[in-house]
């Protein structure tokens, strides 16, 4: 037993270590390589996602035999994600103008964004309204935490290699969305596109299937080119703010 909560213990203990380690060494040695400082702030937010799922587990819990878990549970997950990562990664996703109205009141709606790196985890926690909803590949439901996170508070898990169970879940989604008055929110590109320029990939047809199933509007929003916080290919990791746009959906 005791052997059961030591490990991972010391395991936590070690993987904060050496984080602190890469961050001292990067904050105090002006000749220090950039890639200690990727390596301290992507540890940094690995542990501040697997904190704030942690707690989105608990809280979907809870939330779930309320009835709430569809409304508030990756709401309250994603704000804690945001405020956390302020303070240990230093990055900042800020929604500009009346984004904010704009993805609160248009509901239910397939909220769409471009898709950069794994740092748009830390924008979605930053811009989602309550009552939204994420869809996620099906095999992140097998993720320890995260799955557990996921699954409790009512993530939309597609099936890519399976064109029909993919369909079957939109059908659902769009169902919950019209019930619920819910909003769903969707990467059309369907991967990173890892780019120092701003630019889009050709979009797959999801987001566009699900709005017309549910007969919903797409509200689209677009986060300005952060190559110069997080570039994955250059292993360079700054802090930073970061712009968001949302715009008045369209059906």
């Amino acid at each position: 037993m005791y052997a059961i909560f030591a490990y991972p213990l010391y395991g936590l203990l070690a993987y904060i270590g050496i984080m602190l380690a890469a961050f001292v060494g990067y904050t105090f040695n002006p000749s220090a390589p950039l890639i200690l400082g990727f390596i301290a702030r992507s540890m940094s937010a690995y542990l501040a996602l697997l904190i704030c799922a942690a707690y989105g587990t608990v809280a979907s819990a809870i939330l779930k035999p309320l009835g709430l878990h569809y409304k508030y549970g990756q709401w309250t997950t994603g704000r804690a994600f945001k405020y956390l990562a302020q303070t240990m990664v230093g990055v900042d996703f800020t929604i500009e103008g009346d984004g904010s109205e704009v993805l609160e009141n248009t509901r239910p709606a397939v909220i769409v964004g471009n898709h950069q790196t794994e740092l748009d985890i830390l924008m979605l926690g930053s811009i989602f309204p309550t009552g939204c909803s994420v869809t996620a590949k099906k095999s992140l439901a097998k993720t320890p935490i995260l799955g557990w996170f996921m699954l409790l508070s009512g993530t939309v898990f597609i099936d890519r290699a399976d064109r029909a169970q993919a369909m079957k879940a939109f059908e659902a989604a769009a169902k919950v969305m019209r019930e619920k008055k819910q909003c769903v929110f969707m990467f059309p590109e369907g991967t990173r596109s890892y780019s120092e320029e701003p630019m889009l990939l050709p979009f797959k047809k999801g987001a566009f299937h699900m709005a017309v199933q549910g007969q919903v509007p797409i509200v689209p929003t677009v986060t300005e080119n952060y190559s110069y916080v997080l570039n994955v290919k250059k292993k360079r990791f700054n802090s930073g703010k970061i712009r968001i746009r949302g715009k008045v959906g369209f059906h």
